[in-house]
């Protein structure tokens, strides 16, 4: 068994994310390009003399019972048995509502690191039952860097691409998304006939789309159109300015990730992509400069 151990959790964005109709059980179907990147929360685990007992440190107003990294190790202890005492410290750096999966990585961390910690050496397909339970995104942090995600998010296919070099700016124009309010509002666009559901373009067509330059990607998030379209003024204003300010920056495609609130720009050449976070700074407090993740799993931070 193991003391003490820290991870990095990464961050993801959809690089695609078709969403298609509401189903009897009242999810949805989805389509979508999932890339992990190098920015990211971290967390830090530690052995306590205590039996059973879990000092959890992070900042936000989450209460501890609510928060994913203490139901992942509920779930930890009543897989295995698991009894030693833990203090975990969460350094947040993904913003809450951004669309960037930060919660599903921190659950899919703390299983991992668990793991490693107790000694157990689960099987991935046992890791990855625990992933499901704890929400539709955390599966695939435990999966791979680049993955087709489909089902309501529990297929993950991880693609094994050799990207050229890319850069990913991303921007939150400080908007908190509500998932749950995000596909009310597509599923009322979609009742009222003021947009209908996008048509999927398919595993195949989304592989080898992505094997080709930013600039000639086909991807969409039916998010997009409807947040920029049907939220409250001041909330779509910000969404259209920060993606224009994208556009007009350079960057070879530009989107939206998950139901919001996060946006971003891909650019193939890294001086561009360094010139627009400078300017793009000047504008919008939270600006960061990442890059895809060519490999699976976590990192332990030494």
């Amino acid at each position: 068994m193991r003391d003490g151990i820290r991870v990095a959790a990464p961050c993801k964005i959809n690089f695609h994310l078709c969403v298609m109709d509401r189903r009897n059980d009242g999810f949805h179907n989805l389509e979508s390009v999932f890339q992990a990147l190098s920015f990211g929360d971290e967390l830090r685990f530690e052995s306590l003399k205590d039996r059973f007992v879990c000092d959890l440190r992070m900042p936000g107003s989450v209460p501890p019972e609510q928060n994913i990294v203490q139901k992942a190790v509920t779930l930890f202890r009543e897989q295995t048995r698991f009894d030693r005492g833990l203090r975990i410290t969460v350094e947040k750096r993904i913003p809450l509502g951004a669309g960037l999966g930060g919660g599903s990585s921190n659950g899919a961390a703390t299983l991992w690191a668990l793991d490693k910690m107790a000694g157990t050496e689960l099987p991935e397909r046992v890791l990855r039952g625990m992933a499901e339970k704890l929400g539709s995104d955390v599966p695939f942090f435990l999966s791979g860097a680049t993955a087709f995600v489909g089902g309501r998010g529990e297929i993950v296919e991880p693609l094994d691409l050799s990207f050229g070099p890319l850069w990913v700016v991303l921007v939150n124009p400080a908007i908190h998304s509500d998932t749950k309010r995000a596909f009310s509002l597509l599923d009322a666009s979609r009742e009222g006939k003021r947009k209908p559901a996008s048509l999927p373009l398919g595993k195949d067509t989304l592989e080898k789309a992505l094997r080709e330059k930013p600039s000639r990607w086909p991807f969409f998030n039916d998010f997009l159109p409807v947040l920029v379209q049907f939220s409250e003024e001041a909330v779509s204003g910000l969404y259209r300015r920060c993606l224009e300010d994208l556009r007009s920056i350079g960057a070879d495609f530009v989107s939206l990730s998950g139901s919001g609130s996060t946006c971003f720009g891909v650019f193939d050449d890294q001086k561009r992509a360094e010139g627009a976070v400078a300017k793009l700074s000047e504008t919008w407090n939270f600006v960061r400069l990442t890059f895809p993740l060519a490999r699976k799993g976590f990192t332990v931070v030494e």
